[in-house]
């Protein structure tokens, strides 16, 4: 019996964004008409549509089969899946005939690199952002596509296969951004997800409560958080005190480092200190300000930041201050090689080699801002992926 369970605490378990350009041609009333053969240079041109210019150029996911990196899967905020065998020379277009194919996740099998699973809505609450319809699955390499349920979740932000048994999937819904529609109560779903690789019952997940409005972004509230289970997602443990900050919070990101999963990282927004949480204006900044090369800041009072586990989320330690932009990015990966090193999103690439304590905001300066999603692979740390508004870079 294969089961989806989708994180709300309870749960056990088009194409780009019509970037058609219309272009007018004014005429004189008193110009005459072209003629075949033309009387001037342009008089033969005429414009041609090649394709979306806009928004599917945004990468939301990345899904990378390890055994061979050369085959991974590219989720994009509204342009559908992307697949290359031969670590990105070129790609073959997937999950274009989908209808709503905005993608939240990506997720391929690492037992098996045709088993994927995709979670369609991106979950990056921007005005731009477009919905889904569900989650699908893929037995063949991604040719064609099983729609698995979940119709009215709107948003996914992440899916997880249990490596022990590819029947069971863990799914992050976020539910409905503009209006009432989250899977925990009406504004609040799950956003993040992660097992630990030593023991499959033991999976943590963090909610987060949201509503867009018009003109401003409700980030948050007391329905986001961070849960624990033991038992492979029967009941749930809300994580509290001893270091963990209290509410109202915001976005969480999560991650577990592979060879001592008893290390996690949290990346958490909290209130913004002029706005509260009464619903802050769009895009309002977090973490540390422009122009620094480095964050070191660690400021007691404030919840937004970084934090740090060593005991399996019995305490945390905040870490650092810096966290650019959650309700856009909110996505830390830490070397599966090495605990004290991680990579997080932000307008730029964020980087640490020290747990956290010192990060570099500007990693890498010759490619793309805006960084949604990163891989980093466990046989060569050097080896990093990396999906932004501009592409994927390696």
């Amino acid at each position: 019996m294969k089961s989806i369970r989708v994180f709300t605490l309870l749960v056990a378990l088009v194409g780009a964004f019509g970037a058609q350009s219309i272009v007018g041609r004014s005429q004189q009333a008193s110009a005459p008409p072209a003629t075949a053969s033309g009387d001037g240079p342009f008089d033969a041109l005429h414009f041609r549509p090649i394709g979306p210019a806009s928004m599917s150029g945004r990468i939301s996911d990345l899904a990378v089969y390890e055994a061979n990196p050369s085959i991974y899967y590219v989720g994009t905020a509204h342009g559908g899946v992307w697949k290359t065998t031969n670590a990105g020379t070129s790609f073959d277009a997937q999950f274009q005939d989908q209808g709503l194919i905005s993608i939240g996740d990506v997720t391929v099998s690492q037992s098996n690199p045709d088993l994927v699973w995709v979670g369609t809505g991106e979950s990056n609450n921007r005005q731009s952002t477009s919905w889904g319809d569900g989650v699908y699955k893929s037995t063949d390499g991604g040719r064609t596509w099983t729609h698995m349920g979940l119709p009215t979740s709107r948003f996914i932000n992440r899916i997880v296969i249990d490596p022990r048994n590819n029947d069971v999937v863990f799914v992050a819904a976020t539910g409905s951004l503009w209006g009432p529609g989250g899977k925990v109560d009406d504004d609040t779903g799950a956003n993040d997800l992660v097992m630990d690789p030593s023991n499959d019952k033991i999976v943590y997940a963090s909610t987060y409560q949201r509503r867009r409005t018009p003109c401003c972004m409700n980030g948050g509230g007391p329905g986001s958080g961070l849960w624990k289970s033991t038992d492979g997602g029967d009941t749930w443990t809300r994580i509290t005190g001893h270091g963990f900050p209290e509410g109202p919070l915001g976005r969480i990101g999560l991650d577990i480092n592979r060879r001592r999963p008893n290390i996690l990282y949290a990346l958490i927004e909290g209130p913004v200190p002029s706005a509260g949480r009464g619903g802050t204006p769009d895009e309002a900044p977090q973490g540390g300000g422009r122009g620094a090369e480095t964050a070191t800041t660690v400021t007691a009072t404030t919840a937004t930041g970084l934090y740090r586990t060593d005991d399996a989320g019995a305490t945390w330690k905040k870490v650092n201050d810096e966290n650019a932009r959650p309700m856009y990015f909110s996505q830390v990966r830490v070397d599966p090689n090495d605990p004290d090193v991680i990579i997080y999103a932000g307008v730029k690439l964020h980087y640490s080699t020290d747990g956290g304590r010192t990060v570099t905001l500007n990693a890498t300066k010759t490619i793309h801002d805006d960084v949604h999603a990163i891989w980093i692979d466990p046989a060569n740390s050097q080896h990093v992926i990396i999906g932004n508004d501009g592409g994927v870079a390696t």
